[in-house]
């Protein structure tokens, strides 16, 4: 059992880290304020194949594995979250559907140009009424000779406004419940698509998040992932994927809370002395980098069991949750450290704060991330 990164792996996070300090650092506070992701530093993340990570060199991959894409995801979240879900959910999300789920044509048609073409991807399963309950989703999709025809709305739909490829769940059959649920892939220029607005929130303010509209939309059958009634089953698979992507972007919001913290104390100065100098701010900071590095070795130890092809749904489960546990103790602390500082926009704990909280929820909220440990403890 090695607990350490290999050579290669050390190299390649120094050359994430590197990128995330030149071209994303100095962007994170205004796309913070604007609530817009820079499209010339999209265009950079895939130039520099950030968005291709874990996938074969057949269709346009890097040919990596799952730890060094949570390295990535992990170095870009500690200078900005809102790029580290943009590359999450390409990633995890819509390319991993394509991946795992389509046919050698749909790949050679879409996850091609989504790894080697510049091309974004997003995924739309969430609906208005229908969150953690996907049996309650709308969407309907109904077959029409050669094509299906879908109606409906997905809310919460990170990437959308600027995505080519669209990954779509919808109710093929609304009697079978989970089992009626099918996954589709669409060309984002598709009549009968509207993007809405970018969502207001709390935090990843950022990165894109939309309602997105489906009216009449006619999608091929060939574009039908799986089978009919696979939905449930391919969405899934996706989400304990994404629990990776979500967990190291927790992990890099609690390190890069802490590191912006411990410049600040080591500066600070107060009675005469630096913060850092007082036993009670060296114990918390103890603390806070323990928490760091447990959450950070049930990451890695998830994302290794993927790369191996060995069961992972419950690891990543459990790095989830206790990531984004971390991320948002670690965030709010930082913010104590720095004191009124911390509580001002211009000094950057308080968007740590703000980008923390959603990692608890989106992606499966920590009372799933929960349900699914236990289910695999087989209490029941």
């Amino acid at each position: 059992m090695n607990f350490n990164l290999t050579e290669e792996q050390l190299a390649m996070q120094a050359a994430y880290r590197a990128f995330a300090e030149k071209e994303v650092a100095p962007l994170a506070e205004a796309m913070d304020e604007t609530e817009k992701f820079d499209l010339g530093l999209l265009k950079k993340l895939h130039d520099a194949g950030l968005m291709r990570i874990p996938y074969a060199a057949e269709y346009g991959g890097e040919g990596g594995d799952y730890i060094y894409y949570a390295l990535c995801v992990e170095e870009l979240s500690k200078v900005d979250a809102s790029t580290g879900i943009t590359v999450s959910v390409h990633t995890s999300l819509a390319c991993s559907c394509l991946d795992s789920f389509g046919s050698p044509g749909t790949k050679e048609k879409y996850l091609r140009p989504l790894l080697a073409g510049g091309k974004t991807g997003c995924y739309g399963l969430t609906e208005p009424g229908a969150g953690s309950d996907a049996a309650g989703q709308q969407t309907v999709a109904v077959l029409d000779g050669d094509s299906y025809v879908i109606n409906g709305s997905k809310i919460f739909t990170t990437n959308a406004q600027f995505a080519d490829v669209f990954i779509l769940f919808a109710m093929t059959d609304k009697s079978l419940g989970t089992k009626g649920i099918s996954a589709f892939v669409i060309d984002g220029d598709t009549p009968g698509i509207k993007v809405g607005e970018n969502i207001r929130r709390m935090g990843i303010r950022g990165a894109s998040n939309c309602e997105v509209y489906y009216e009449n939309v006619r999608v091929p059958a060939a574009n039908l992932l799986g089978k009919e009634g696979e939905g449930f089953k391919i969405a899934m698979k996706a989400l304990d994927a994404g629990r990776i992507g979500v967990a190291a972007q927790a992990l890099g919001i609690a390190q890069g809370a802490l590191d912006l913290a411990v410049a600040y104390v080591k500066e600070r100065q107060q009675f005469g002395k630096p913060i850092a100098a007082f036993q009670n701010t060296q114990f918390k900071i103890a603390d806070l980098q323990t928490q760091i590095d447990a959450a950070r070795l049930l990451v890695y130890r998830a994302a290794a069991a993927k790369s191996a092809g060995a069961p992972y749904g419950s690891y990543a489960a459990m790095a989830k949750l206790t990531a984004s546990r971390t991320a948002n103790d670690v965030a709010r602390e930082a913010v104590q450290m720095l004191g009124g500082y911390g509580y001002c926009r211009e000094y950057g704990a308080e968007r740590k704060l703000r980008d923390a909280k959603i990692t608890e929820i989106y992606e499966g909220t920590s009372e799933v991330m929960k349900m699914v440990i236990a289910g695999s403890l087989r209490l029941g």
